[in-house]
């Protein structure tokens, strides 16, 4: 059987129809490290870390539904499509994130996930610090 190596759980992309009010309620209530809120083109992202372990928490504002995406690193983007592919696997859409490209798709139950290949790790270090809002 072909391994498809999802490496690792990186990030929990959340929607929010108020990025604002839940930064504050994670930082202020959880107690979660806010790397960045970043607002651009009218859409707003926080990253926020909570625990050493867990993946870190993407709030936004312009995902289309109320589902979060869980977003899995690989190696090689090419090359767990293609093997995803040959398990009869179906991509949504690609979209470059600033730290890759990636791949987003569903489980037949509605579930969100989305594969990227790390290319870029250093942008995320680059955007801690800033804050938009």
């Amino acid at each position: 059987m072909n391994d498809v190596s999802l490496t690792t759980l990186d990030f929990l992309y959340a929607p929010s129809a108020d990025v604002a009010a839940d930064v504050a309620w994670f930082t202020d209530v959880l107690g979660a490290e806010l790397v960045f809120a970043i607002e651009s083109g009218g859409t707003r992202v926080a990253m926020l870390r909570l625990g050493t372990d867990a993946p870190c928490v993407l709030v936004t504002d312009h995902l289309p539904d109320d589902r979060p995406i869980l977003l899995y690193r690989v190696a090689s983007l090419a090359d767990a499509s293609e093997r995803l592919g040959e398990r009869g696997w179906t991509p949504d859409r690609t979209v470059d994130l600033p730290m890759g490209s990636s791949t987003t798709f569903h489980a037949p139950g509605g579930l969100r996930l989305a594969i990227y290949e790390s290319r870029r790790p250093f942008v995320i270090d680059s955007m801690a610090g800033q804050r938009d809002f």
